[in-house]
């Protein structure tokens, strides 16, 4: 674990080439038994964090239901803050610990209607949300461990900093194609592949059709 940020596992399902989603967002890839998987991690971590794009797709909850255990914090990065009223994160946001994280260049009209609702709003980084330095933030709240549940554009952003410690990743048995289909990682890339992350294989368990893959960095 890195003692200035909370630990940070990446967590997915993906098609066998690699997709978290088809061209239309569709990304209904797990199984009955992986999602009860991945919601006991979710009962073992302390927050859960998303960005804004995963929240206008799906509305998630976040929340821990197809297992037992404490829903954990949840952690948005809308540097706008942008999300909607509507969303289940602000309907919700009274029973389950929220945190909207947000950049300086949001809007004060933005800012003050999050500011109505019972959730905690950060302020890292001035035209986006500054991931290193609201890991600091959140590890000074006593949130040692974060389930990173990204598009794969935050993925990118995690991983080529340097601030994910373990991967998880569901390979499921579907062949989902097209080049606007989301990829687990997106963004610019690595350039080559000795200056890539480097995956070390912990464990391989089989779920009927599925594979899950861990991987610590």
């Amino acid at each position: 674990m890195v003692a200035s940020r909370p630990h940070i596992i990446l967590s997915a399902a993906v098609s066998l080439d690699g997709k978290i989603a088809t061209k239309n967002r569709d990304s209904a890839l797990s199984s009955g038994q992986d999602r009860i998987r991945f919601h006991k991690l979710r009962a073992k971590v302390d927050a859960i964090l998303v960005g804004i794009n995963t929240v206008k797709i799906d509305d998630p909850l976040l929340t821990v239901r197809y297992a037992k255990g404490k829903n954990p914090i949840r952690v948005i990065l809308d540097s706008s803050g942008t999300i909607s009223p509507k969303s289940k994160i602000i309907k919700t946001c009274n029973a389950i610990p929220t945190i909207i994280a947000v950049s300086k260049k949001a809007p004060k009209k933005n800012l003050a209607l999050l500011a109505k609702y019972p959730l905690q709003i950060v302020v890292s980084g001035q035209n986006k949300v500054d991931t290193k330095k609201l890991l600091r933030i959140l590890q000074k709240q006593n949130i040692k461990t974060i389930l990173l549940e990204g598009g794969g554009t935050l993925n990118w952003e995690f991983i080529h900093k340097g601030l994910v410690d373990e991967l998880i990743v569901t390979i499921a048995p579907y062949v989902v194609g097209g080049k606007d289909a989301t990829t687990l990682v997106e963004g610019s890339g690595f350039s080559k592949i000795t200056t890539s992350s480097k995956l070390k294989l912990r464990n391989i368990i089989r779920q009927k059709n599925e594979v899950v893959l861990h991987y610590y960095i």
